[in-house]
């Protein structure tokens, strides 16, 4: 499965058709989040590498992207006119509903597994900032005994010091990635509120 940038195509279509692409984009939603949810488990292992952090972000992004290109085609739904046969419409309206259900499961799930990914970044976060202060302590104690011994021990003190710079920028990335995590959250957030306003259940 390709994650580049989703295809959008702006053209009329009638209801089997949008019918037809809402179902595969929920389906490919569905298949994503799981994927997601895998490379999640694996933040915070030794399987947690740059190349990971960067497939799941160009994951999460083109699942995001399908997910607002499907609530477009929801809303087109609405707008497209249903068949003249009262039994049809009715077919017609229990097809969209089940459409809007499955995608508000799809996102409610898509929501889950990004919150858990958020909870893995705070965990990373929580991580490097305690190596941080261990580093910084021992660095401190290192000074002090430098002033008692001789100048071999200034060679592990300019160690711990190139470390604790690569733990501050490896702490700025674990950042970035919460940051992009959370404007995710908010993104589904209002998708899922979006559905909420235009779903109409079907009457009786």
């Amino acid at each position: 499965m390709s994650y580049g940038k989703a295809e959008f195509r702006p053209v009329a279509r009638d209801f089997s058709t949008l019918i037809q692409t809402c179902s595969s984009n929920i389906q490919k939603i569905t298949q994503s989040t799981a994927q997601i949810k895998t490379m999640v488990n694996q933040l915070g292992t030794k399987q947690d590498t740059s190349e990971l952090q960067d497939r799941l972000q160009q994951i999460q992004h083109y699942t995001n992207q399908l997910a607002k290109e499907t609530n477009r085609h929801l809303k087109e739904l609405g707008s497209v006119p249903l068949a003249s046969s009262p039994s049809e419409q009715r077919q017609q309206r229990i097809q969209r509903d089940r459409l809007m259900n499955d995608f508000s499961a799809a996102l409610n799930n898509f929501q889950a597994v990004q919150r858990r990914a958020a909870e893995k970044e705070r965990e990373s976060i929580a991580r490097a900032r305690a190596g941080s202060c261990l580093s910084n302590e021992d660095r401190f104690r290192d000074e002090k005994l430098v002033s008692f011994d001789n100048q071999e021990d200034l060679g592990p003190i300019t160690t711990q010091t190139e470390e604790m710079a690569i733990t501050e920028e490896d702490l700025e990335l674990i950042k970035e990635r919460e940051t992009n995590i959370r404007q995710l959250e908010v993104s589904i957030c209002l998708l899922l509120l979006d559905i909420q306003f235009i779903y109409q259940p079907v009457g009786p």
